[in-house]
């Protein structure tokens, strides 16, 4: 009975009883609903204990799905929960109410443990965590709270992670040496940087490149971007560029230093001739030194050249420190120390996930080639290590810290792990292409050779590499797990065959992946429908907008529409569009769109470069000193977002491009999946005049037609 709804695959790895199993599934076919009746079929018929079975899923909402489905399994109310829980009246927290009076009265679901790898680390330390971390900790998140990752805790620290970063980095600014390096970094890499970018960008870069100092001010060379600083280190006063006529023309010299009464200038091969300038100085009685470019190229030597020419001219003794404020030097900057601190995050969870120590990280950047990836870790180390001092003292963990702390406690206590080997004796983890190396290493430290270990997943859907997710974890899934059984769900639910058989061939492009072959349950003959569009914003736009008005008419709902982007940043002219027309569509990035699905998807900006889809996300060099890895990966991760994409529709799908500059996965779908819109174009040459009774071609100037006479006024 239990196992009747099941097709041949699912019943299969049901009943398998290998203590290593992966049921590797495509898109549509079916692993959750597998997961969960071999979680039901060891209750009902194996008479497993529901206290000794762990079910693992990534999100929030996939444990309360798992356990609204477990629910609706044995509710003997005739559908009145799931009709309940379905029904769009009732809001969030009337609903999770309705779920724990649910699972309360059903002590086969309440001994269960279902909980993401981050609260069941939660748990376990807030019960046993003790022994190696104060089990009173509380919990630390950021702004934006992420409620796929949290649930119901209530240990939540009164600060943000990102709050303590910003608190660490004003306590390292009161050391002048670190203060004046940020500011270098942040005016020469976001400040200048995008001066530049937009410059180039709107084609309208200046023939003169401009440098900003640690004053603010913009200087036109690198070389008097450094004297300045200079200067400015040194607590000098100074002004830029002054305009000046000593007796018979006005010229701007680079610099003049008030306190030792001295102009400055700088030379170099794009400088003008200095020599009417100099006899200007002369004839004033006014002192004029200068530095030359060939300096500049060995920092030391300059600023030696710098103190030789200036000291000896100061009449006040030299301040080398100089009382500076961070609220003061970076007042204009905030959002650009907040791109800083943005990146130092990513770096931190980056180095968590793949257990990479500081000290690690300090030796594998200092030997870096470029200057700005050397910076960025000088300062970002004693950022993360004031972060981790301040976090041990206060009892905070993040959501990274919450697995390191759980693998060390389990690891460093063998009367704790056997406890919880004694507990559970089935573990099942859903989505298990999401795994990355910390959650694999909880799960081995979980796992006794008697313990059945059932994971399901599909390498295809492998798509958060930026969290540190690896593939390699269910693409080698027997050599991580000696032993195991892999069973392959090859039926498709959702889709029609087009969708699946164009889906299968774009994802077979990828090198790093476990061929299988998906077959549709419905066999609808449809195609996918391509828009080449001329301007995204203008005719893709419209064209989308008409598509979803004619849905609408056709009886499609709304809620039955879905329109997915890589970048949230493309949705708004849609978005926009939808708006003024008096239409309704649900748009989500790709990554959220995951688990879901629609009867009419709608893909939009598959174009090409930077901007478009794909889009690598590991680009910055900065993150490869963290984790090397090669373009063709991040490419098949691309690959692999599109599949998701493409397998969220059920009935049609839509693909907007743009002409000229297409996705190249647009490519990789076979010509019999789709059709193409005509793009259509103007006629710009004129059509050539003939003899209506002859065909005869016809001058400008002919007024009969010479071949048969007719007049070529007719």
């Amino acid at each position: 009975m239990l196992l009747d709804n099941l097709n041949e695959k699912q019943k299969e790895a049901v009943l398998e009883e290998n203590k290593r199993v992966l049921v590797l599934a495509g898109a549509g076919s079916g692993k959750t609903k597998t997961l969960i009746q071999k979680l039901l079929y060891q209750i009902s018929e194996r008479e497993t204990k529901p206290s000794s079975i762990l079910a693992i899923t990534f999100t929030k909402n996939a444990t309360n799905e798992m356990v609204d489905r477990l629910i609706i399994a044995g509710d003997e109310e005739n559908g009145d929960y799931e009709e309940y829980i379905n029904n769009k009246k009732y809001s969030r927290e009337e609903k999770e109410l309705k779920r724990r009076t649910k699972v309360q009265s059903k002590p086969w679901i309440s001994n269960l443990t279902v909980k993401t790898f981050h609260s069941l680390c939660y748990q376990l330390l807030k019960s046993s965590g003790g022994a190696s971390f104060d089990n009173q900790f509380r919990l630390l998140i950021d702004d934006q709270v992420d409620e796929t990752r949290v649930e119901e805790h209530k240990s939540i620290a009164p600060e943000k992670s990102g709050d303590i970063k910003h608190k660490i980095l004003l306590e390292l600014c009161k050391d002048m040496n670190y203060l004046l390096k940020l500011k270098r970094y942040i005016l020469d890499f976001y400040v200048d940087k995008s001066y530049i970018d937009k410059n180039i960008s709107s084609r309208t870069f200046p023939n003169q490149v401009s440098y900003t100092t640690l004053q603010g001010e913009k200087v036109k060379s690198k070389s008097e971007r450094d004297i300045a600083d200079w200067l400015f280190r040194h607590n000098l006063k100074y002004r830029y560029e002054p305009n000046v006529n000593f007796k018979d023309f006005d010229f701007r010299p680079d610099f003049y230093i008030p306190q030792a009464d001295l102009y400055l200038e700088h030379i170099s091969d794009k400088s003008y001739k200095t020599s009417n300038k100099e006899e200007q100085f002369l004839l004033a009685g006014r002192q004029c030194a200068k530095t030359y470019e060939s300096m500049s190229q060995d920092s030391t030597l300059f600023n030696l050249a710098l103190e030789r020419i200036v000291m000896g001219r100061i009449s006040d003794k030299l301040s080398l420190i100089a009382a500076l404020k961070y609220e003061e030097e970076f007042k204009s900057y905030g959002d650009k120390i907040a791109e800083f601190l943005k990146m130092v995050s990513r770096v931190q969870s980056m180095i968590k996930a793949d257990g990479i120590s500081l000290d690690d990280l300090v030796s594998k950047s200092s030997t870096h080639q470029h200057e700005r990836v050397r910076v960025f870790y000088e300062l970002t180390v004693p950022i993360l290590k004031g972060y981790n001092s301040y976090c041990i003292n206060k009892s905070y963990l993040d959501f990274d810290d919450l697995i390191i702390q759980t693998i060390e406690l389990l690891g460093k206590h063998p009367d704790i792990r056997n406890a919880y080997h004694d507990r559970f004796k089935f573990i099942l983890v859903d989505e298990f292409q999401d795994v990355n190396s910390l959650q694999v290493k909880l799960l081995e430290l979980l796992l006794t050779p008697d313990t059945q270990l059932f994971c399901v997943g599909d390498d295809w859907q492998s798509i958060y590499g930026f969290r540190g997710s690896e593939v390699d974890y269910i693409v080698n899934f027997e050599k991580h797990f000696p032993g195991s059984k892999i069973i392959t769900l090859d039926v498709n639910y959702r889709s029609t065959q087009t969708i699946v058989g164009a889906s299968t061939e774009v994802i077979r492009k990828n090198k790093f992946q476990i061929n299988k072959d998906i077959r549709a349950h419905k066999a609808t003959p449809s195609k996918i429908q391509m828009y080449r569009a001329k301007d995204m914003e203008t005719d893709g736009v419209e064209y989308m907008v008409d598509k979803v008005r004619l849905l609408q008419q056709d009886g499609i709902s709304a809620e039955d529409i879905l329109v997915l982007y890589r970048r949230s940043r493309m949705f708004k002219p849609y978005n926009d569009a939808l708006r003024v027309a008096g239409l309704k569509v649900t748009g989500k990035t790709i990554h959220a769109s995951k688990g879901l699905e629609a009867k009419v998807v709608f893909i939009i900006g598959l174009t090409d470069g930077s901007g478009g889809f794909p889009d690598v996300w590991l680009d910055d060099v900065i993150f490869r000193v963290v984790k090397d890895v090669k373009l063709d990966m991040l490419m098949e991760e691309e690959r692999r977002l599109f599949y998701v994409a493409l397998t969220r529709a059920k009935d049609e799908l839509y693909l907007i491009t743009q002409l000229g500059s297409e996705s190249r996965f647009i490519n990789e779908i076979p010509k019999d999946f789709y059709t193409l819109n005509k793009t259509e174009f103007k006629n710009i040459i004129n059509p050539i005049p003939i003899c209506t009774t002859c065909g005869t071609e016809i001058k400008p100037f002919y007024k009969y037609c010479p071949t048969c006479g007719c007049s070529t006024s007719v």
